[in-house]
């Protein structure tokens, strides 16, 4: 059966080799004789065409060619090329470098730009030729040494010194066998293989390893003084920080904090890495750094016995020339939004979709409502939370004494380009809620808005005062109405509160205001500050002013008379005196034309406050009523009547050019007084000296003494009323209902549509709160947030969206260049938390990062892509070691899965999780009777003896290169 299953093969490869001289006929890259070339004659040909080919092209020629840039290496590149042998297909690549001045051959320097077979066998360009199979690999022993012999000889035949390898074994073992032509009559053969599971005890020490190396040598072939021989070695050891888990950073903190606080309590127990940052508040985000990898380097020393091996085991890694520093990154970094990530990013893109759903129902209790027909679709797909959830949502919106001053900062200088509301403000803080009420799902919101309405009408109803909301000032029309409306609707509880006062608790309040003599209530330059002289007395102030009038008194201009020093003030007091209702005080030095008295300043109605939808309604009348009703000058009519009318009460005897003076001085032009008539003091003296002045000399403006003029017309039939007695120009009463109104019926699109513009305000604003540190990259990318959420957002600020909007999509990438700025937000807040004391290194860090992951945001990439992509090492200084090791926090007991220690070199407890060591033994040739005479080699030292070994607690690496004489 043997005899006959062989003369089978042979005779299939005789019709083999008989096809391929058949279609090779005439190529002159083959034997021309071709009865006499074998089929293995041929394939040595044929791999001997493609080396000379790829050495006459040089580096230079193969890049223009296509040459391809191997992965993690900056100079490394590859060609590659296919051929056949028998029936089996092959490839053949070759690696070289295009920066003459790296050599590869120095692995001693532990180059990281090195590829794993420079490093393992310290050589510089090389050729790989494997079998084009799933595994890659040479499974039959004599196959592979006939691959790496048709090699070899057509180097030799190209006269080319490039080493050969072929990948043997197992793809996991990493397993070579390798030779290399020296150019004379010395040849060098490579051999690489991984010891797993039973690593002898002895080979997990240094000690062990030399041994290992020095028995290799033992019984050279070379001229060799074996006895006195110095070992080269060079010694890599890298630790990996353990994860980043709770128990980590309550033992990371405590170690950087060293502060005299007990951090054993039950609140260091619940610690989160992040529960500093500004967005702790709404989630707690994964920690995007899992860990550092830290690289203690001992260059190439001499060692001359085992014993100084076991010596160097115990020597600290803080005694290493060189650390260098490698972030390890959590890997759903590059993650869509698809994934299962929490974040600011995707709760915005569900509230998008809530948006988009809007448009179905009339009314937010549509959404909610039993009796709703497509109520039960709704109700399948979206959960609303249970009342507990709710009540401690409205709980904390509508906390107790929270009142909008109470917060300093409110948001990023440029976040007022997004009509929204503030950050802090009440609605603000319900769209941040929303978020993840019921996953932001459009039942949730409808029943969370509902409630919070609600809520908002029972302030208005009882008198108690918004929190998180102004409650005096002007209405900000750069942000959205709903915000707009609940600012006017606190300020209408809080006027709605003073008319419900007690009156006579004010009037007595205000008592001593109004009996003050007219030097103690003299008008200083300020609104409406007093001064009391100490000795004038003057007549009474009959006026009787409420709180309502303080709170809606308002500021005017005045004039300054003076009156010759010898008379006396007050002298002819008249009847006037005593009717005189509303003055908030004397006005400084100014005296009335008609009248020798001194005039005084009214308490006057502040302007109305109005949203920006009551200044949308009066341009709308003004162009339905055209010039025959003026909307807005009826608006100013009436304020003007109002101050007229305080002005009269106060100063009875005024009158009109008198009001000009003190209402709208620029229209009074007085006479030139060379000694100067006006001061800015409000002594009694320069009452005095104004009453020796009087009566004032001057004139009206042309535009109000014209014949007809309005504002005469007006002081005309304006009665004289203090405030207290005047018709509110604002009735807090009707606008009050009138927000509450809009709140309750407001269209569900038009909710959601601020919802969404304050959601990624306010979002945006918290983000922007986080420290980071001094980083460029995340200054800018904040600042441009705004300016790119600006133009998706402008459509839904005119409420001019329909549900088939483009706008949607432009809001659903919005959510994902938010997601992008928020990932890189997170890096840069936990690589600050971490390194604060070493700024540099997070710097430089997040820069490395920044430049490697922002072209691969969004792509799909699987965790070991990440981590065989990623690899940037940083140096770390001398001054920055300490840092480095205080994040190597002693093993605690929840961390027993650490077993015994195996290898030496320890880091706070922490073994090295890598040990890689390059022995090496090097022997000068010169005489000896091996080396060719006048050969380049004969003069110099080359290395005989290499050993790479990269070990950990469970495997050992050895690669093993050995220069031999043929």
């Amino acid at each position: 059966m043997a005899s006959s299953t062989t003369s089978k093969i042979e005779t299939d490869d005789e019709f083999t080799e008989q096809e391929e001289e058949d279609e090779d006929e005439g190529s002159l890259e083959h034997f021309d004789d071709f009865t006499l070339a074998s089929s293995w004659e041929r394939f040595i040909s044929e791999i001997e065409a493609i080396c000379r080919l790829w050495m006459s092209d040089g580096p230079n020629n193969l890049l223009i060619k296509g040459a391809v840039l191997v992965e993690d290496s900056n100079h490394l590149y590859k060609v590659k090329s296919e051929l056949k042998y028998a029936m089996k297909s092959y490839y053949m690549e070759y690696y070289f470098e295009t920066n003459p001045d790296v050599d590869g051959g120095k692995p001693a320097g532990w180059n990281f730009d090195l590829h794993d077979m420079q490093l393992c066998f310290g050589v510089k360009e090389f050729l790989v030729i494997a079998p084009q199979s799933a595994s890659g690999v040479v499974l039959d022993a004599p196959e592979a040494s006939k691959l790496l012999s048709s090699v070899a000889i057509a180097l030799s035949n190209c006269s080319s010194l490039w080493p050969a390898f072929v990948p043997v074994h197992d793809p996991s073992r990493k397993a070579y066998i390798g030779i290399q032509s020296m150019g004379t009559v010395f040849t060098r053969r490579f051999e690489a293989d991984l010891i797993r599971s039973q690593v002898p005890v002895k080979l997990m020490h240094l000690e062990g390893l030399y041994e290992l190396f020095v028995s290799k040598f033992a019984y050279s072939t070379l001229d060799l003084t074996v006895h006195n021989f110095k070992v080269r070695y060079a010694m890599k050891l890298t630790y990996k920080t353990l994860h980043f888990d709770d128990d980590y950073m309550k033992g990371f903190d405590a170690e950087n904090n060293k502060s005299d606080e007990d951090l054993t309590g039950e609140a260091s127990d619940m610690t989160q890495w992040d529960d500093d940052c500004s967005w702790s508040q709404w989630y707690s985000a994964e920690d995007p750094v899992k860990g550092f990898k830290l690289i203690a380097i001992w260059s190439e020393k001499m060692v001359e016995s085992s014993m100084e091996m076991a010596e160097l085991e115990n020597t600290s890694p803080h005694e290493a020339e060189k650390w260098l520093i490698s972030p390890c990154f959590a890997t759903n970094l590059l993650e869509g939004s698809k994934g299962n990530r929490i974040g600011f990013a995707s709760q915005l893109l569900l509230l998008v979709d809530a948006l988009q759903m809007s448009f179905d129902a009339q009314f937010m209790e549509d959404f909610v409502s039993v009796e709703n027909p497509g109520s039960d679709d709704l109700k399948s797909s979206m959960v609303i939370p249970p009342p507990t959830v709710r009540d401690r949502v409205l709980k904390e919106l509508f906390i107790e004494g929270v009142q909008f001053s109470d917060f300093a900062d409110d948001g990023h200088k440029t976040s007022r380009s997004i009509k929204g509301a503030p950050l802090y403000s009440l609605y603000a803080q319900f769209c941040l809620h929303s978020l993840w009420f019921g996953n932001c799902n459009i039942r949730a919101i409808a029943m969370l808005w509902i409630e919070f309405v609600r809520e908002v009408r029972w302030c208005w109803e009882e008198s108690q005062l918004l929190p998180r909301m102004p409650a005096n000032g002007s209405i900000d029309l750069s942000t959205c109405l709903i915000n707009q409306k609940l600012q006017m609707l606190a300020i209408c509880i809080e006027k709605k509160g003073q008319l419900n006062e007690d009156y006579e608790d004010c009037i007595g309040s205000l008592d001593h205001l109004d009996s003050m003599t007219e030097e103690e209530s003299v008008v200083g330059d300020g609104p409406f500050s007093m001064q009391t002289p100490s000795d004038d007395v003057s007549g009474k102030v009959d006026s009787i002013s409420t709180a309502d009038d303080l709170l809606l008194s308002g500021t005017k201009k005045s004039t300054v008379s003076r009156k010759p020093e010898n008379v006396k003030l007050f002298d002819d007091k008249k009847s006037s005196d005593f009717t005189r209702r509303g003055s908030a005080g004397i006005v400084n030095s100014t005296m009335l034309l008609k009248s020798y008295q001194s005039m005084h300043a009214p308490y006057t109605q502040e302007a109305p406050l109005m949203t920006e939808d009551m200044h949308e309604e009066r341009l709308q009348a003004v162009e339905a009523f055209g010039d025959s009703f003026n909307f807005s000058a009826q608006l100013e009519r009436d304020i003007l009547t109002s101050d007229m009318s305080a002005f009269k009460a106060a100063n009875p005897d005024a009158v009109f050019e008198d009001f000009i003076r003190w209402h709208s001085p620029g229209d009074w032009e007085e006479d030139d007084d060379p000694e100067g008539s006006r001061s800015s003091s409000s002594s009694g003296l320069d009452i005095e000296k104004s009453k020796h002045n009087w009566p004032p000399q001057g004139r009206l403006s042309k535009r109000m003494s014209e014949h007809g003029n309005l504002w005469r017309k007006i002081w005309n039939s304006a009665p004289a009323l203090p405030t207290s007695e005047q018709k509110p120009l604002l009735d807090p009463n009707r606008e009050g209902e009138k927000v509450l109104h809009y709140l309750e019926t407001l269209k569900p699109h038009q909710l959601l549509e601020q919802m969404v513009c304050t959601a990624f305000r306010a979002a945006s604003d918290t983000l922007s709160q986080t420290s980071y540190g001094e980083l460029k990259q995340m200054v800018a990318e904040i600042e441009q947030l705004y300016p790119t959420m600006a133009s998706p957002l402008r459509p839904l600020q005119v409420n001019r969206l329909s549900p088939d909007s483009d706008t949607i999509e432009d809001l659903r990438r919005l959510s994902v260049d938010f997601e992008r700025v928020e990932k890189l937000l997170t890096v840069a807040a936990s690589l600050h938390h971490k390194l604060y004391r070493a700024p540099r290194l997070y710097r430089e860090i997040f820069s490395d990062y920044y430049s490697f992951y922002i072209p691969k945001m969004g792509t799909d990439l699987t965790e070991d892509d990440v981590e065989k992509k990623f690899d940037k090492k940083l140096e770390v200084r001398n001054h920055e070691r300490e840092v480095l090791s205080s994040m190597f926090v002693p093993p605690t007991a929840n961390q027993s899965w650490r077993k015994v220690l195996s290898m030496g070199n320890l880091l706070n407890g922490h073994e090295p999780i890598v040990r890689e060591i390059i022995f090496s033994l090097r022997d000068s040739v010169s005489g000896n009777h091996y080396a060719a005479c006048g050969g380049s080699v004969s003069q110099q030292e080359i290395e005989t003896y290499r050993t790479y070994i990269c070990g950990t607690s469970n495997d050992l690496r050895v690669a093993l290169s050995v220069v031999s004489c043929d």
